[in-house]
Protein backbone atom coordinates (compact mmCIF):
# COMPACT_ATOMS: atom_id res chain seq x y z
CA UNK A 1 0.00 0.00 0.00
CA UNK A 2 1.62 3.53 -0.29
CA UNK A 3 3.14 5.73 1.86
CA UNK A 4 1.86 8.68 3.20
CA UNK A 5 4.16 11.85 2.58
CA UNK A 6 4.62 11.89 6.52
CA UNK A 7 6.28 8.36 6.26
CA UNK A 8 8.63 9.79 3.22
CA UNK A 9 12.23 11.16 3.65
CA UNK A 10 13.12 14.26 2.44
CA UNK A 11 14.92 13.52 -0.90
CA UNK A 12 11.32 11.10 -1.31
CA UNK A 13 9.20 13.84 -0.81
CA UNK A 14 10.94 16.24 -3.51
CA UNK A 15 10.54 12.76 -5.49
CA UNK A 16 6.26 13.09 -4.84
CA UNK A 17 6.36 16.48 -5.67
CA UNK A 18 7.96 15.95 -8.89
CA UNK A 19 5.83 13.23 -9.76
CA UNK A 20 2.76 15.10 -9.00
CA UNK A 21 3.81 18.16 -11.29
CA UNK A 22 5.21 16.25 -14.12
CA UNK A 23 1.67 13.76 -13.73
CA UNK A 24 -0.39 16.85 -14.24
CA UNK A 25 2.01 18.13 -17.63
CA UNK A 26 1.10 14.49 -18.83
CA UNK A 27 -2.51 14.27 -18.16
CA UNK A 28 -2.77 17.52 -20.48
CA UNK A 29 -1.11 16.58 -23.45
CA UNK A 30 -2.87 13.24 -23.21
CA UNK A 31 -6.33 14.60 -22.79
CA UNK A 32 -5.02 17.05 -26.46
CA UNK A 33 -4.16 13.26 -27.78
CA UNK A 34 -7.13 11.93 -26.45
CA UNK A 35 -9.95 14.21 -27.67
CA UNK A 36 -8.54 16.87 -28.87
CA UNK A 37 -6.64 15.15 -31.87
CA UNK A 38 -9.48 12.62 -32.27
CA UNK A 39 -12.14 15.56 -32.81
CA UNK A 40 -9.45 17.27 -35.54
CA UNK A 41 -9.66 13.42 -36.77
CA UNK A 42 -13.33 13.49 -37.20
CA UNK A 43 -13.05 16.89 -38.60
CA UNK A 44 -10.33 16.31 -41.41
CA UNK A 45 -12.74 12.96 -42.62
CA UNK A 46 -15.79 14.98 -42.53
CA UNK A 47 -17.92 12.50 -40.19
CA UNK A 48 -19.62 14.02 -37.34
CA UNK A 49 -18.67 13.77 -34.15
CA UNK A 50 -20.34 11.22 -31.51
CA UNK A 51 -20.68 13.25 -28.58
CA UNK A 52 -20.99 11.48 -25.09
CA UNK A 53 -24.48 11.48 -23.72
CA UNK A 54 -24.69 12.74 -20.21
CA UNK A 55 -26.35 9.59 -18.76
CA UNK A 56 -23.46 7.97 -19.86
CA UNK A 57 -21.27 9.59 -17.51
CA UNK A 58 -23.20 8.56 -14.50
CA UNK A 59 -21.78 5.91 -12.46
CA UNK A 60 -22.98 2.58 -12.81
CA UNK A 61 -24.42 4.01 -16.51
CA UNK A 62 -24.31 1.36 -19.26
CA UNK A 63 -24.31 2.25 -22.44
CA UNK A 64 -23.86 0.62 -25.96
CA UNK A 65 -20.40 0.95 -27.77
CA UNK A 66 -19.09 1.07 -30.64
CA UNK A 67 -15.40 1.12 -31.73
CA UNK A 68 -14.25 4.33 -33.67
CA UNK A 69 -10.64 4.19 -35.37
CA UNK A 70 -10.96 7.93 -35.54
CA UNK A 71 -10.57 7.94 -31.95
CA UNK A 72 -7.51 8.26 -30.55
CA UNK A 73 -6.79 4.81 -27.89
CA UNK A 74 -3.95 4.11 -25.62
CA UNK A 75 -3.09 2.89 -21.63
CA UNK A 76 -0.01 5.00 -20.30
CA UNK A 77 1.32 3.56 -16.70
CA UNK A 78 2.95 6.91 -14.71
CA UNK A 79 4.65 5.40 -11.55
CA UNK A 80 6.54 7.21 -8.82
CA UNK A 81 8.53 4.74 -8.51
CA UNK A 82 11.36 2.01 -10.86
CA UNK A 83 9.28 -1.13 -11.21
CA UNK A 84 11.05 -4.27 -9.67
CA UNK A 85 11.59 -7.22 -11.10
CA UNK A 86 9.27 -9.47 -8.96
CA UNK A 87 6.34 -7.45 -10.80
CA UNK A 88 7.21 -8.61 -14.14
CA UNK A 89 4.69 -11.59 -13.83
CA UNK A 90 1.72 -9.23 -14.15
CA UNK A 91 3.27 -6.29 -15.46
CA UNK A 92 5.20 -7.42 -18.16
CA UNK A 93 8.11 -5.20 -19.29
CA UNK A 94 11.16 -6.83 -20.79
CA UNK A 95 14.25 -6.42 -22.66
CA UNK A 96 12.54 -6.81 -25.64
CA UNK A 97 9.99 -3.91 -25.02
CA UNK A 98 12.23 -1.65 -23.78
CA UNK A 99 12.47 1.52 -25.44
CA UNK A 100 15.15 1.31 -27.56
CA UNK A 101 16.91 2.15 -30.69
CA UNK A 102 17.18 -1.41 -31.62
CA UNK A 103 13.82 -2.30 -30.40
CA UNK A 104 12.44 0.54 -31.83
CA UNK A 105 13.28 0.33 -35.26
CA UNK A 106 11.61 -3.04 -35.37
CA UNK A 107 8.25 -1.29 -35.05
CA UNK A 108 6.23 -0.39 -38.27
CA UNK A 109 3.87 3.04 -37.90
CA UNK A 110 3.28 5.28 -39.84
CA UNK A 111 4.90 8.41 -40.70
CA UNK A 112 7.47 7.36 -38.10
CA UNK A 113 10.86 6.29 -39.13
CA UNK A 114 12.47 5.12 -35.02
CA UNK A 115 15.78 4.05 -36.16
CA UNK A 116 16.55 7.26 -38.21
CA UNK A 117 15.24 9.31 -35.76
CA UNK A 118 14.85 8.61 -32.26
CA UNK A 119 17.79 10.04 -29.90
CA UNK A 120 18.48 7.84 -26.29
CA UNK A 121 17.53 11.46 -24.06
CA UNK A 122 14.23 11.54 -26.25
CA UNK A 123 12.91 8.85 -23.10
CA UNK A 124 13.35 11.13 -20.55
CA UNK A 125 10.45 13.54 -19.35
CA UNK A 126 12.76 16.35 -19.15
CA UNK A 127 13.61 16.57 -22.51
CA UNK A 128 12.22 18.41 -25.52
CA UNK A 129 11.83 15.73 -27.74
CA UNK A 130 9.89 13.70 -24.91
CA UNK A 131 6.37 14.49 -25.75
CA UNK A 132 6.14 13.92 -29.65
CA UNK A 133 7.83 9.90 -28.70
CA UNK A 134 5.47 9.51 -26.73
CA UNK A 135 2.75 10.64 -28.71
CA UNK A 136 4.21 8.21 -31.51
CA UNK A 137 4.23 5.35 -29.17
CA UNK A 138 0.51 5.96 -27.70
CA UNK A 139 -1.11 3.98 -30.60
CA UNK A 140 1.49 0.76 -30.28
CA UNK A 141 -0.64 -2.14 -29.02
CA UNK A 142 -1.20 -2.59 -24.68
CA UNK A 143 0.39 -0.03 -22.46
CA UNK A 144 3.18 2.74 -22.21
CA UNK A 145 5.25 2.71 -18.88
CA UNK A 146 6.78 5.65 -17.94
CA UNK A 147 8.65 5.31 -13.84
CA UNK A 148 11.34 6.33 -11.96
CA UNK A 149 14.94 6.43 -13.47
CA UNK A 150 17.55 4.81 -10.34
CA UNK A 151 20.39 4.53 -12.53
CA UNK A 152 21.76 7.84 -11.50
CA UNK A 153 21.03 8.51 -7.95
CA UNK A 154 21.93 11.94 -7.69
CA UNK A 155 19.47 12.84 -10.08
CA UNK A 156 15.46 12.57 -9.81
CA UNK A 157 14.06 12.32 -13.27
CA UNK A 158 11.45 9.64 -14.87
CA UNK A 159 11.50 8.42 -18.46
CA UNK A 160 9.41 6.31 -20.93
CA UNK A 161 11.01 2.95 -20.43
CA UNK A 162 9.02 0.49 -21.79
CA UNK A 163 5.99 0.43 -24.40
CA UNK A 164 4.13 -3.01 -25.59
CA UNK A 165 3.44 -3.57 -21.75
CA UNK A 166 1.04 -6.29 -20.88
CA UNK A 167 -1.58 -6.67 -18.00
CA UNK A 168 -0.92 -10.08 -16.87
CA UNK A 169 -3.81 -10.84 -13.96
CA UNK A 170 -6.67 -12.38 -13.50
CA UNK A 171 -10.02 -10.56 -12.93
CA UNK A 172 -10.85 -13.06 -10.00
CA UNK A 173 -7.45 -12.27 -8.27
CA UNK A 174 -8.18 -8.12 -8.78
CA UNK A 175 -11.66 -8.89 -6.73
CA UNK A 176 -10.28 -10.88 -4.09
CA UNK A 177 -7.71 -8.15 -3.92
CA UNK A 178 -10.13 -5.12 -3.26
CA UNK A 179 -13.08 -7.71 -1.96
CA UNK A 180 -10.23 -8.11 1.19
CA UNK A 181 -9.25 -4.80 1.71
CA UNK A 182 -13.36 -3.71 1.77
CA UNK A 183 -13.58 -6.89 3.95
CA UNK A 184 -16.13 -8.09 1.63
CA UNK A 185 -13.82 -11.04 1.54
CA UNK A 186 -12.44 -13.12 4.10
CA UNK A 187 -10.07 -15.52 2.53
CA UNK A 188 -11.21 -16.18 -1.22
CA UNK A 189 -13.72 -14.77 -3.13
CA UNK A 190 -15.59 -17.60 -3.90
CA UNK A 191 -16.28 -18.72 -0.25
CA UNK A 192 -19.71 -16.87 -0.40
CA UNK A 193 -20.45 -18.98 -3.51
CA UNK A 194 -20.82 -18.10 -7.33
CA UNK A 195 -23.63 -15.07 -7.22
CA UNK A 196 -21.19 -13.54 -4.48
CA UNK A 197 -18.24 -13.77 -6.58
CA UNK A 198 -19.46 -12.45 -9.46
CA UNK A 199 -21.09 -9.00 -7.88
CA UNK A 200 -17.68 -8.96 -6.45
CA UNK A 201 -15.78 -8.61 -9.80
CA UNK A 202 -18.46 -6.71 -11.19
CA UNK A 203 -17.73 -3.99 -8.39
CA UNK A 204 -14.62 -3.86 -9.43
CA UNK A 205 -15.10 -2.28 -12.36
CA UNK A 206 -17.95 -0.12 -10.97
CA UNK A 207 -14.69 0.80 -8.15
CA UNK A 208 -13.15 2.14 -10.91
CA UNK A 209 -15.77 3.78 -12.87
CA UNK A 210 -16.22 1.49 -15.57
CA UNK A 211 -19.22 -0.74 -15.95
CA UNK A 212 -18.62 -4.46 -15.57
CA UNK A 213 -19.07 -4.81 -19.45
CA UNK A 214 -16.67 -3.54 -20.71
CA UNK A 215 -13.59 -4.91 -22.42
CA UNK A 216 -10.44 -4.21 -23.84
CA UNK A 217 -7.86 -1.45 -22.38
CA UNK A 218 -10.36 -0.36 -19.62
CA UNK A 219 -10.39 -3.89 -18.41
CA UNK A 220 -6.53 -4.01 -18.46
CA UNK A 221 -6.52 -0.61 -16.84
CA UNK A 222 -8.94 -1.76 -14.26
CA UNK A 223 -6.47 -4.48 -13.35
CA UNK A 224 -3.16 -2.36 -13.42
CA UNK A 225 -4.36 0.04 -11.20
CA UNK A 226 -5.63 -2.48 -8.63
CA UNK A 227 -2.43 -4.47 -8.86
CA UNK A 228 -0.21 -1.36 -8.22
CA UNK A 229 -2.01 -0.58 -5.20
CA UNK A 230 0.16 -3.21 -3.17
CA UNK A 231 2.93 -0.65 -4.08
CA UNK A 232 4.60 1.31 -1.99
CA UNK A 233 4.40 4.22 -4.34
CA UNK A 234 1.90 6.20 -6.61
CA UNK A 235 0.83 4.99 -9.78
CA UNK A 236 -1.68 6.32 -12.38
CA UNK A 237 -3.20 4.18 -14.90
CA UNK A 238 -4.70 6.76 -17.81
CA UNK A 239 -6.93 5.15 -19.99
CA UNK A 240 -8.60 6.25 -23.28
CA UNK A 241 -11.25 4.07 -24.98
CA UNK A 242 -12.82 4.64 -28.72
CA UNK A 243 -15.77 3.32 -27.33
CA UNK A 244 -16.39 4.93 -24.66
CA UNK A 245 -15.21 8.44 -26.24
CA UNK A 246 -13.01 9.40 -22.46
CA UNK A 247 -9.92 9.59 -21.32
CA UNK A 248 -10.38 8.14 -17.38
CA UNK A 249 -7.36 8.60 -15.06
CA UNK A 250 -7.21 6.66 -11.94
CA UNK A 251 -4.63 8.23 -9.53
CA UNK A 252 -4.19 7.88 -5.95
CA UNK A 253 -6.30 10.77 -5.33
CA UNK A 254 -9.88 9.51 -6.91
CA UNK A 255 -10.96 8.61 -10.50
CA UNK A 256 -11.54 11.67 -13.74
CA UNK A 257 -13.09 11.34 -16.77
CA UNK A 258 -12.54 13.87 -19.74
CA UNK A 259 -14.48 14.06 -22.54
CA UNK A 260 -16.24 16.40 -24.96
CA UNK A 261 -19.14 18.69 -24.57
CA UNK A 262 -21.29 20.36 -27.16
CA UNK A 263 -22.22 23.81 -25.58
CA UNK A 264 -25.01 26.13 -27.59
CA UNK A 265 -24.72 29.78 -28.39
CA UNK A 266 -26.95 30.41 -25.83
CA UNK A 267 -25.22 27.88 -22.90
CA UNK A 268 -21.87 29.88 -23.99
CA UNK A 269 -23.12 33.30 -23.50
CA UNK A 270 -24.47 31.96 -20.14
CA UNK A 271 -20.91 31.19 -19.04
CA UNK A 272 -19.26 34.47 -20.15
CA UNK A 273 -21.59 36.42 -18.53
CA UNK A 274 -21.70 34.32 -15.52
CA UNK A 275 -20.02 35.98 -12.02
CA UNK A 276 -18.25 32.24 -12.03
CA UNK A 277 -17.57 32.05 -15.50
CA UNK A 278 -15.34 33.98 -18.24
CA UNK A 279 -15.54 36.46 -20.20
CA UNK A 280 -12.96 35.29 -22.77
CA UNK A 281 -14.71 31.74 -22.62
CA UNK A 282 -14.59 31.65 -26.35
CA UNK A 283 -11.15 31.96 -26.53
CA UNK A 284 -9.41 30.38 -23.77
CA UNK A 285 -11.61 27.33 -23.50
CA UNK A 286 -13.37 26.31 -27.06
CA UNK A 287 -11.19 24.13 -28.99
CA UNK A 288 -13.67 24.46 -31.96
CA UNK A 289 -16.81 26.55 -32.81
CA UNK A 290 -19.72 27.02 -35.02
CA UNK A 291 -22.21 29.08 -35.93
CA UNK A 292 -24.38 27.19 -33.82
CA UNK A 293 -22.30 25.38 -31.03
CA UNK A 294 -18.74 25.29 -29.72
CA UNK A 295 -16.75 22.44 -27.76
CA UNK A 296 -15.07 22.15 -24.96
CA UNK A 297 -13.17 20.08 -22.63
CA UNK A 298 -15.85 18.99 -19.53
CA UNK A 299 -13.80 16.90 -16.30
CA UNK A 300 -16.01 15.15 -14.09
CA UNK A 301 -14.69 14.00 -11.00
CA UNK A 302 -15.69 10.92 -9.13
CA UNK A 303 -15.64 10.11 -5.27
CA UNK A 304 -15.80 6.52 -3.53
CA UNK A 305 -18.58 6.31 -0.80
CA UNK A 306 -18.94 4.23 2.47
CA UNK A 307 -19.39 1.21 0.70
CA UNK A 308 -16.07 1.47 -1.26
CA UNK A 309 -14.51 1.90 1.86
CA UNK A 310 -12.21 -0.10 4.32
CA UNK A 311 -14.85 0.00 7.13
CA UNK A 312 -13.97 1.95 10.08
CA UNK A 313 -14.40 -1.21 12.38
CA UNK A 314 -12.64 -3.93 10.40
CA UNK A 315 -15.61 -6.79 10.30
CA UNK A 316 -16.05 -8.60 7.23
CA UNK A 317 -19.85 -7.42 5.48
CA UNK A 318 -21.72 -8.56 3.33
CA UNK A 319 -21.36 -7.44 -0.53
CA UNK A 320 -25.14 -5.88 -2.18
CA UNK A 321 -24.96 -5.46 -5.81
CA UNK A 322 -28.06 -3.15 -5.43
CA UNK A 323 -25.84 -0.38 -3.98
CA UNK A 324 -23.96 2.59 -6.00
CA UNK A 325 -20.36 2.65 -5.04
CA UNK A 326 -19.24 6.06 -6.88
CA UNK A 327 -20.77 9.43 -6.65
CA UNK A 328 -19.51 12.40 -8.94
CA UNK A 329 -18.09 14.87 -7.01
CA UNK A 330 -17.50 17.89 -9.21
CA UNK A 331 -18.11 18.57 -13.02
CA UNK A 332 -15.75 21.30 -15.00
CA UNK A 333 -14.53 23.06 -17.72
CA UNK A 334 -11.41 22.57 -18.58
CA UNK A 335 -9.17 25.53 -20.70
CA UNK A 336 -6.87 24.95 -23.93
CA UNK A 337 -3.92 23.00 -22.42
CA UNK A 338 -1.76 26.50 -23.71
CA UNK A 339 -3.70 28.40 -21.46
CA UNK A 340 -1.58 27.74 -18.43
CA UNK A 341 -3.10 30.97 -16.63
CA UNK A 342 -6.80 30.30 -16.67
CA UNK A 343 -8.69 28.42 -14.31
CA UNK A 344 -11.36 25.62 -14.99
CA UNK A 345 -14.92 26.46 -14.77
CA UNK A 346 -17.11 24.59 -12.27
CA UNK A 347 -20.04 23.22 -14.57
CA UNK A 348 -22.75 21.24 -13.22
CA UNK A 349 -24.14 19.15 -16.45
CA UNK A 350 -24.50 15.52 -15.89
CA UNK A 351 -27.91 16.09 -13.20
CA UNK A 352 -30.05 19.06 -14.90
CA UNK A 353 -29.72 22.10 -12.53
CA UNK A 354 -31.05 25.46 -12.96
CA UNK A 355 -27.82 27.54 -12.69
CA UNK A 356 -25.18 25.00 -13.50
CA UNK A 357 -22.36 27.28 -12.37
CA UNK A 358 -23.59 28.32 -9.09
CA UNK A 359 -21.20 27.41 -6.29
Amino acid sequence: MWLHKNELGRDEKRVRALYKYLRDELESHLVDFALVDSYKNFLQAGVPYPFVEKRELKPRAKVVEQENQLMNGFIAIFSEGAFPPEMKKNIRFFDDNKVTKENLGELKLTGMNFADRFQTKQKYFETTGFMELLRNLLPVDYALLIQRDISIKHKNRFYLSHYHVRIDWMLDDAAEALGKELRYVSKDIYEKGDKSAQEMVEKLFEYYSFHHSVSGRRTAAVLAAQFLRQAPFYSTVFVSSSESRTMTKIAENGIAKYTLIKLENDDIAWIEHHPNGNPDFRRKFLIHETEDFGVAVLMVVYAHNEHSKAPTDGRLREIKGDVAWLRIRNQLLIPKSDERLTRPIRYQTIYDQQDPMAS
